[in-house]
């Protein structure tokens, strides 16, 4: 008996990520990490965080309530960077338009039924374009069952979160169905910072002979309390000052809808046409605490694109062709109403809205040369028009900096190569070579301040070398190795002066190693590694010292060292226990390297029971020894800031399934 997990690279993991179709995970000449349903219920968890990590490579900082801040093979990024540099997809389109992104945009997705999670690190190739820099994560909606499956879970823990979610799933004929519900409410770990969120999907699926149709549609509604900082390292390590929120009236209140449709035809017996028109709504309020303004930011916007790709399969070549296309509306308000202070005015600071058309055409071909050896070639142009419309003067008031109306234009291009050789019936090489690209987000452009000019944000990009290694030894032991290389360039962002860098270069080397050995019928071991440096790679002096950049330094909020090592026991069939020792490395927390958080180490430990055919019981207790740490850590104006992470909480659930 082995454990009830497959490795995530196993021989007969699906994935759909990478083709945007079905594809053996062993065939894929990519880095690919699958989190399978069983796997997803037995995590519990109450951030998607929690549940990411399990990947080598990922690096979550967890904000208030449901906010987050995003690694993955990079540094945890913040503005623009944050919310461009990675690609966020629920069933393969994106959660939001690419301009548009949200730097906690994983709230939106609706993990918490999901069936599969896919992570791919680093570039993602040509078949997904915009905001794929470091990393794309695909929230997957389960299929219809065969036959009637009902489900419900209520859970509680001691820190007051509360969640209960059900399922229903069936099939009648060709036509297939699936609706899942969410409901989570926290009093929340800190004073005043309570949430409530809602989720609903929806699935329907006709599978006719040559034709099917696949159309999911997505709610979301949130309503959050927020917490900000607490300061020094002497509040963070006082169990009563960690709890506290010196924000009590900030707030973020978020709604999102989603409709996609999935239109596939088998035109012949080697060649599938498949076309996915989408359309999407958000909408956001939140209370910026953080500024010395508190302001109040309201952003919006709505979309309908379509995806669509060619397959053609014939003997030993793959040819991949599409093209995808997006029209956006959006808008951005910012209103202060204290009165001034410092050169934050009170009164309006932006009104604006903005048009965007993105275009994008791709090419993908894959030729077996051999039994064992694969090549790929693949090009992807990206093509972004923002037409910017500026509703208030075009000025300059206190620090903010109101554009005229203008248009501005993007385009990039994406190659991908790479080969895959099987050695053996156990052990597969893989190397590629990937750009990835994407052009600004629009607050870069449109939401500036006087020190800044509107015309200097250029695309982004980032060259990619991976050479990967996936081994079984014998019938216990596998292990996913992968190295990379990575160089970016025009690296846009703000510097402690408040300038625009539009210049920036960094450097992301490192070494990935994910592991499953079984050290006995009912005994696992599984751990996801990471050992990475991110470095600058020019120089920036700033006005304070703490903030000057210098080559070669750290890249600030990057741990070198990620691991999440798991002990997973099931002394019998009913019964799985399982071991989880977390551990985040030391890291800079401002780009001079000055100052730094010392990392920390977390024992979680879940368990589940199968009481009967229908009934499950499960547990877990997180941070078992109680650890006073920091989910993120920070330095800033002359002062340490943390988010302070969760003392000892246990939690108790129980799932009904037929």
């Amino acid at each position: 008996m082995l454990s009830a997990f497959p490795v995530a690279y196993a021989q007969d993991t699906i994935i759909v990520t990478a083709e945007r179709r079905a594809q053996d995970a062993a065939d894929a000449p990519i880095n690919i990490t699958a989190l399978e349903k069983n796997e997803l219920q037995f995590i519990a968890a109450d951030h998607i965080a929690e549940a990411l990590a399990r990947a080598p490579g990922v690096n979550l900082h967890r904000g208030s309530g449901v906010e987050h801040l995003t690694a993955i093979r990079s540094p945890v990024l913040t503005g623009g960077a944050g919310a461009g540099s990675f690609l966020f997809l629920e069933n393969g389109v994106p959660l939001r338009s690419p301009g548009f992104a949200n730097i906690n945009g994983l709230f939106d997705a609706h993990y918490q039924i999901a069936d599969r999670i896919e992570i791919v690190r680093g570039p993602s190739g040509a078949l997904y374009g915009a905001n794929a820099i470091h990393g794309v994560v695909n929230v997957l909606t389960p299929s219809p069952s065969e036959d009637l499956s009902l489900s419900a879970e209520i859970f509680g823990d001691t820190e007051e979160r509360f969640r209960v979610k059900g399922t229903a799933s069936g099939t009648n004929g060709a036509h297939g169905f699936f609706a899942g519900l969410s409901v989570v409410s926290e009093e929340g770990y800190r004073e005043d910072a309570g949430l409530d969120q809602q989720k609903i999907t929806l699935r329907h699926v006709f599978d006719g002979d040559r034709v099917s149709v696949d159309t999911i549609f997505s709610f979301d509604n949130l309503e959050q309390e927020t917490a900000g900082f607490i300061f020094g390292e002497a509040a963070l390590l006082d169990r009563d000052e960690r709890r506290k929120n010196a924000f009590p009236f900030a707030f973020r209140d978020a709604k999102s809808v989603r409709l996609q449709s999935t239109i596939a035809v088998d035109v012949s017996e080697n060649t599938r046409v498949q076309i996915t028109p989408y359309a999407r709504w958000n909408n956001m309020d939140f209370l910026q605490h953080f500024l010395p303004s508190q302001s109040l930011e309201q952003n919006s916007h709505w979309s309908i694109g379509a995806q669509s790709a060619i397959y053609h399969d014939v003997g030993p070549l793959s040819l991949i062709a599409g093209i995808d296309a997006e029209y956006t509306e959006g808008s951005l308000n910012e209103f202060q109403t204290r009165p001034r202070i410092f050169s934050f005015t009170q009164g309006l600071h932006y009104d604006y809205e903005v048009r965007a058309v993105n275009t994008s055409g791709f090419v993908q071909s894959k030729y077996k040369l051999g039994p064992r050896t694969t090549v790929s070639a693949a090009v992807r142009i990206d093509g972004t028009i923002y037409d910017y419309d500026n509703l208030t003067d075009s000025d300059i008031v206190g620090r903010f900096l109101r554009l005229p109306d203008q248009t501005d234009r993007f385009v990039t291009v994406s190659p991908k190569f790479s080969i895959r050789h099987e050695l053996d019936n156990n052990t597969t090489l893989y190397a590629s070579y990937t750009r990835g690209a994407r052009p600004p987000q629009t607050t870069d452009l449109y939401r500036l301040q006087i020190n800044q000019t509107g015309d200097s944000a250029r695309p982004e990009t980032i060259d990619a070398f991976e050479l990967g290694v996936r081994a079984a030894m014998g019938e216990r032991i596998n292990i996913d190795l992968t190295g990379f290389w990575m160089d970016k360039r025009n690296f846009f962002f703000r510097d402690a002066d408040g300038f625009n860098v539009t210049n920036g270069k960094t450097r992301h080397l490192g070494l990935e190693a994910d592991i499953r050995i079984a050290l006995h019928d009912t005994l696992t071991l599984q751990s996801a590694v990471t050992y990475a440096a991110h470095t600058y790679r020019f120089d920036r002096p700033t006005g304070n010292a703490a903030e000057t950049i210098t080559f070669g330094d750290d890249v600030d909020t990057a741990p070198r060292v990620i691991a999440n090592t798991r002990l997973q026991w099931q002394p019998i069939d009913r019964l799985t226990l399982e071991a989880q020792w977390v551990s985040l490395g030391s890291y800079f927390t401002d780009a001079a390297n000055n100052n730094s958080y010392g990392g920390h180490n977390l024992l979680h430990l879940r368990a589940e029971a199968t009481l009967n055919d229908n009934l499950t019981a499960f547990a877990t207790l997180r941070n078992v020894t109680d650890e006073l740490y920091a989910e993120r850590a920070d330095f800033a104006f002359g002062s340490e800031r943390f988010f302070p992470g969760e003392e000892r909480t246990l939690g108790i659930g129980v799932r009904y399934h037929r």
